[in-house]
């Protein structure tokens, strides 16, 4: 008697406990489906440089003509997306000479922007935004050093180039510059707000 009294309760705690679970696994998967379901209106709401310090933290990123014609855009875009970051706007052009003075127009005062100007448009560039949380200073982790050489083995210029003069790619190195580049590359209808079916897994919230 004494032994089905136990068992009785044993087989109690565990209707319990899984009760509990199954509770928690539904509101897991309420969630889930949530967060994945496509919200246009609020998209929407996303400014074209995106929201800073936020999952919608946007950067802009351009493999160079160097990068381009060594046939590394797979290998770049594999690295951010592998990341977890998000494509938002990607286009391929030949800058023209006025354009990339603009780009580089913080460095124009220094003597090797004629070359760096000249290098930047001699041919196509892929012109990239990404989201995230942390898109700015992470995706300049990804990237690396400006100088190859002093760049970390596992970054893109560490695994991909040997000279700053053929560093490959450029990256936003801050809030401001994120802003100026995006919008000076991108119109806001060249930007895509978007939502993943595996953003939940990347980030806790969004």
């Amino acid at each position: 008697m004494a032994a089905s009294t136990a068992l009785i309760g044993v087989a109690a705690l565990v209707w319990t406990q899984l009760e509990q679970e199954e509770d928690q696994e539904q509101d897991f998967f309420h969630k889930l489906l949530q967060t994945c379901s496509l919200d246009v209106e609020a998209a929407g709401t996303v400014p074209v440089d995106g929201i800073p310090g936020t999952v919608n933290e946007r950067t802009f990123i351009a493999i160079k003509p160097d990068g381009v014609n060594r046939g590394l855009i797979a290998e770049i875009i594999s690295r951010f997306e592998s990341k977890g970051f998000k494509l938002v706007g990607i286009k391929i052009l030949t800058p023209t000479k006025d354009f990339a003075e603009k780009h580089y127009a913080d460095l124009s005062a220094r003597p090797f922007f004629p070359g760096l100007v000249k290098y930047f448009s001699s041919g196509p560039v892929v012109a990239m935004v990404w989201e995230g949380k942390g898109a700015i200073l992470t995706g300049r982790k990804i990237i690396g050093a400006t100088d190859p050489t002093k760049a970390e083995p596992g970054t893109i210029r560490g695994d991909l180039c040997i000279q700053v003069g053929r560093n490959i790619i450029h990256g936003s190195d801050g809030v401001e510059s994120a802003s100026h580049e995006i919008k000076l590359w991108f119109k806001p209808e060249e930007v895509a707000n978007w939502n993943r079916s595996l953003d939940p897994w990347i980030s806790e919230a969004n």
